[in-house]
């Protein structure tokens, strides 16, 4: 089973997120940057809506790659350059 924790902070218009993926062989650590057009595009408006998008984020490509292959710094607007679905994908989940 994997774990994923988000922590994240309002930085100016947007958001810092600090996530850890950990399954029973090890735990990876992750920073991932919310800039303020993806807060409006996403409709992050507090820390509750940045973790939960990034939750919904990671729980997309764990399903799409393993833990270790994903970024380890990284903005969210780079997810849609790696993965053309993720835009309709990350909408239906949150919007749920």
């Amino acid at each position: 089973m994997t774990d994923v924790e988000v922590a994240c902070v309002a930085v100016g218009d947007g958001w810092a997120c600090t996530v850890r993926v950990r399954d029973e062989d090890a735990t990876t650590e992750h920073e991932v940057t919310v800039r303020p057009a993806d807060a409006v595009a996403h409709r992050v408006h507090t820390v509750v809506d940045a973790e939960r998008l990034i939750r919904e984020t990671f729980a997309f490509l764990l399903e799409r790659e393993p833990k270790e292959s994903i970024l380890r710094t990284f903005g969210l607007d780079i997810v849609r350059r790696y993965f053309p679905d993720y835009e309709r994908e990350i909408r239906r989940r949150v919007a749920h």
